[in-house]
């Protein structure tokens, strides 16, 4: 009885030692990770961007169907400077892309991810300009996008550290978290909390109920409310409204309203602030403004111009790149009050009539 036992424990061992071998060939031959890494190269060059890796993907099984990536390099075309330095990443992906179907990348998972500004601007400086008729694909996530241990860096000076960023799912009708956490070069915790609900079709993406927060340690805690919508390049709008408080009790209504781009204007920001000591009225073009502040905040020495504004603000005191102004008043742009004219000068006194004796 025991000698019976004992075989048939030998053989359903054998059998699930056998079963379990088959799974993770057919696995491994599903996943097929030069399959997937040449695709993921592919869809990089297109961009115009190289994707190297120090060792071939690797596939995993457990916890569910994975490719693990190591030493992953992201840099622009024929550039020595990297966008993109990541110690590891990871590419989960359903059941349903292994077995043929349309490929979706269920979560993804970068461990120490290094990201330089001035190589990333540098990237998208030499884009070329998309056609107006070009279709815009909406990037799906199904599951999610984890990054731990992050730096945000230009050149050799860290800007932000310790990044840790969580995303939903994106999913038309779903509400979609985000939360990032990160640290300044100074030491500051920076916090961002975001939740909306997306609405999207085939070339468009809709933001309902957007209710944000932004928190730099206790100084400043700034939540804004309401909608945007995004429908490819610079064809964008949205309209925010909340308030900025600050640690020395002060309390702002702000209200937000991004104007998308058309044939004569570029993307404008519409910024209104209204609190004590401080009252801004702006019109900001965002892009022409991230580069004007690139200018300012960079490594090289360039002449300070005013930045790309048009309207009306009051501050008490103003910093920036190690300048520090009080009492600063600004008009801009349509703002700027009209020259004085100048006064007519008096015409010269005529001379008196003479007459005759």
């Amino acid at each position: 009885m025991r000698r019976r036992w004992r075989l048939t424990l030998l053989v359903f061992s054998g059998v699930t030692l056998t079963v379990a071998l088959a799974a993770v060939v057919a696995v491994y031959l599903l996943l097929r990770p030069e399959r997937f890494t040449a695709m993921l190269q592919a869809e990089a060059r297109a961009a115009g961007l190289e994707l190297n890796l120090a060792s071939p993907a690797r596939p995993t099984l457990f916890p569910r169907p994975a490719l693990d990536l190591s030493g992953i390099t992201i840099n622009a075309q024929d550039a020595s400077v990297p966008i993109l330095l990541a110690a590891r990443g990871q590419l989960a992906l359903p059941w349903r892309t292994l077995l043929g179907g349309p490929t979706v990348i269920s979560q993804l998972q970068i461990d120490a991810p290094r990201v330089d500004l001035e190589a990333l601007q540098a990237w998208l400086a030499e884009l070329p300009a998309k056609p107006q008729s070009a279709p815009t694909n909406i990037p799906r996530i199904d599951t999610g996008v984890s990054i731990i241990r992050g730096s945000i860096v230009r050149g050799d000076e860290l800007l932000l550290g310790n990044v840790s960023l969580d995303a939903g799912s994106l999913i038309s009708g779903q509400p979609f978290p985000l939360t990032l956490s990160a640290t300044t070069a100074s030491g500051l915790p920076l916090q961002l909390r975001l939740l909306a609900t997306p609405r999207i079709q085939e070339n468009s993406l809709q933001l309902d109920d957007i209710a944000l927060h932004i928190a730099q340690g206790s100084s400043l805690n700034l939540a804004l409310k309401g909608s945007a919508r995004w429908h490819g390049a610079a064809d964008a709008d949205a309209d925010l409204t909340g308030t900025l408080d600050q640690s020395n009790a002060n309390h702002y209504v702000i209200s937000v309203k991004l104007k998308p781009a058309d044939q004569t204007n570029p993307l404008l920001l519409a910024l209104k602030l209204d609190g004590p000591d401080n009252h801004a009225d702006l019109r900001l073009p965002p892009l022409a403004l991230a580069s004007w502040w690139s200018q300012l905040a960079g490594s090289y020495a360039v002449p300070l111009t005013m930045p790309p504004a048009n309207g009306h603000l009051e501050m008490s005191t103003f910093e920036a790149a190690g300048i520090r102004v009080e009492g600063l008043t600004l008009d801009t742009g349509d703002a700027t009050p009209a020259p004085t004219a100048t006064a007519a000068k008096p015409a010269p006194a005529k001379p008196a009539a003479k007459t005759k004796p």
